[in-house]
C-alpha cells in the first residue's frame, strides 16, 4: 500500500487524506515518510479546523494565535478532552452564531461577554452549590463565563443595564433586560434566593440569567433534569415556575459518552440565535439606549396594516414574571407593542392628501381561546394623542393584557382625524389593526 501511494502526486494524496477523520490521518501518517509529510501539511489541518471548528486562523480556545492549524486542532482537542467532541462543536457553533450577530448588530453587548471559565471555576460552583451542571451548560461556560454586569441597577442612569444578550421589553413602568450571569453571580444569586426567598436547595435549581433593571425577571436551571425555568408572580416557595424549553427536547444531559446531549440552556441559546439571525427580534433604540427588544418584528407574530396612508404594526410577547398560574381570570399576561407611522405619500382620503393626521380614540377587542373577554373603547393611547407626519419615525407604545388562557388575540382600530385635532381637515376615519396573536410560546424568554 505504501509503495502504491508513493506514486501518487500531492493533490490526489491530499484529497484522499481529506476524506479521513483526524484520528485516521494520524494513524496513516505512521505508515511511511511520504504519508507523514502529507499528513502534517498545514493546509489539510486548516481545512479540518474550518470544517469542525469554523476556525479561519490558527488559534486556541481562548483566541490566542498559534503558528499552525495542526497545533490548533491538537490544543482544542486537549482542552475539551473530557467532553464529547460533537457536543463541543455544537456549543461552539451556537456561540459563533450569536457573536457574529452581535458583532454586526450590537457590538456594545458583545463586548460584555467574558472569557471562558476554567474547569476549576466550574468545580468550585458545583462544590459550593452542591449541584452537578449538565454537560452542555458546562461547555457553554467554558466558552464564555456569562457577561460583565452593569455596576448600577437604575436603567435611567446606567446604559449598561440594557446590554443583556437575552434582551427584554418595557411597558408602563415595567422594564426588563436579561443578562447571562457569570459563575460568581450564579453562586451569589442562588445563595440569595435560598437564604432570603425560601427557595429550597434540594431542588438543585440555580440562577442562570436575570434582569438588571429594577423590574425582576429570573431564570433557573434545574441541574438534575437540565430544564430551564423562569419565575412567575408568586413567591418561589409556591414552586410556580414556567419551563422555557419543551421537555421532550431535553436528553442525555449528564451522558459523557453519547452524541445527542442537549439541555435547556443550549436549546434556549440556539433558539435565541435563530430568532436574532432571522430578524424575528431586533435591536431597538429608546432614548439614548439600544437593546434587544423581544417584541416580534416579522409575520405571523407581527401584523402590519395600512389605512389611508397610516401604517400600524402590532405584536405581543408573553410576560412570565406577571403570570399567576393559580388565578383563574388573569393567569397569563401579555404585553403588546403598537408602532404607527404615516407613509411618505401622506394621509390620503377620497383623493385628498394631508401632511398630517392625529389619533383621537382607540377600540380593542381582546379574545381568549376565541371568546371575547374584553372590549376597550377610549380616548388617546397611554394618555397621548400622537400627531403623525410623513417620513417621521414610528410612534411606539406598549401596553398589556391579562388572559385566563395561554392563547388569545387582539384586534381593533384607531380613530384619526386628518390634519390636527385642533384644526381637522375633515371627518374622522378608522385605521384598522389586524388581529395579532397572544400566544404562550414553546421557548420562553
Amino acid at each position: 500500500m505504501g509503495k502504491e501511494l508513493d506514486g501518487l502526486g500531492y493533490l490526489p494524496l491530499h484529497i484522499i487524506l481529506s476524506k479521513l477523520s483526524p484520528s485516521d490521518i494520524i494513524k496513516v501518517s505512521c505508515a511511511n515518510k511520504r504519508l507523514r509529510g502529507s499528513a502534517t501539511d498545514d493546509s489539510l489541518w486548516a481545512q479540518i479546523c474550518y470544517q469542525e471548528l469554523q476556525l479561519s486562523t490558527p488559534q486556541d480556545d481562548h483566541g490566542n494565535p498559534l503558528p499552525c492549524f495542526m497545533l490548533a486542532y491538537q490544543l482544542w482537542r486537549e482542552a475539551f478532552s473530557m467532553y464529547p467532541w460533537p457536543l463541543v462543536k455544537r456549543v461552539k457553533r451556537c456561540w459563533d452564531k450569536l457573536k457574529k450577530w452581535f458583532n454586526n448588530n450590537f457590538p456594545e453587548a458583545e463586548a460584555t461577554l467574558r472569557r471562558g471559565a476554567s474547569e476549576s471555576d466550574i468545580e468550585q460552583l458545583q462544590t459550593l452549590l452542591k449541584v452537578k451542571l449538565p454537560l452542555p451548560t458546562r461547555l457553554l461556560y467554558r466558552f464564555h463565563d456569562g457577561q460583565e454586569l452593569p455596576e448600577k441597577r437604575n436603567p435611567k442612569t446606567a446604559s449598561g443595564s440594557w446590554l443583556g444578550i437575552i434582551g427584554g421589553y418595557s411597558f408602563y413602568n415595567h422594564s426588563v433586560n436579561v443578562y447571562l450571569l457569570p459563575l460568581n453571580q450564579v453562586i451569589a444569586k442562588t445563595r440569595y434566593v435560598i437564604r432570603h426567598l425560601g427557595f429550597s436547595s434540594r431542588s438543585k435549581c440555580i440562577v442562570m440569567a436575570s434582569s438588571f433593571t429594577f423590574s425582576r425577571k429570573v431564570f433557573f436551571l434545574n441541574c438534575t433534569n437540565g430544564q430551564l425555568f423562569v419565575g412567575t408572580r408568586k413567591p418561589l416557595t409556591d414552586g410556580e415556575m414556567i419551563p422555557c424549553v419543551p421537555n421532550t427536547l431535553i436528553r442525555s444531559v449528564h451522558d459523557l459518552y453519547g452524541e445527542e446531549q442537549q439541555d435547556a440552556m443550549l436549546l434556549w441559546l440556539e433558539e435565541h440565535g435563530r430568532r436574532l439571525e432571522n430578524g424575528i427580534i431586533k435591536v431597538r433604540k429608546e432614548g439614548d439606549d439600544r437593546s434587544i427588544n423581544l417584541f416580534p418584528e416579522v409575520p405571523p407574530l407581527c401584523v402590519t396594516t395600512v389605512t389611508n396612508g397610516v401604517q400600524v404594526r402590532a405584536s405581543a410577547v408573553f410576560i412570565p414574571e406577571f403570570a399567576d398560574l393559580l388565578d383563574e381570570a388573569e393567569k397569563f399576561v401579555f404585553a403588546y407593542s403598537i408602532r404607527m407611522s404615516l407613509l411618505p405619500e401622506g394621509c390620503v382620503i377620497n383623493g385628498m392628501t394631508f401632511v398630517s393626521c392625529q389619533l383621537n380614540r382607540r377600540h380593542w377587542i381582546i379574545r381568549a381561546d376565541g371568546e371575547v373577554v374584553s372590549s376597550v373603547d377610549g380616548e388617546a393611547v397611554i394618555g397621548e394623542y400622537p400627531l403623525l407626519h410623513p417620513g417621521e419615525g414610528e410612534f411606539v407604545y406598549q401596553s398589556c393584557a391579562p388572559l385566563p388562557s395561554p392563547s388569545g388575540s387582539i384586534e381593533g382600530h384607531f380613530t384619526f382625524v386628518p390634519g390636527r385635532l385642533a384644526d381637522p381637515g375633515g371627518g374622522p376615519f378608522e385605521v384598522q389593526v389586524a388581529r395579532f396573536p397572544l400566544e404562550m410560546p414553546d421557548y420562553v424568554f
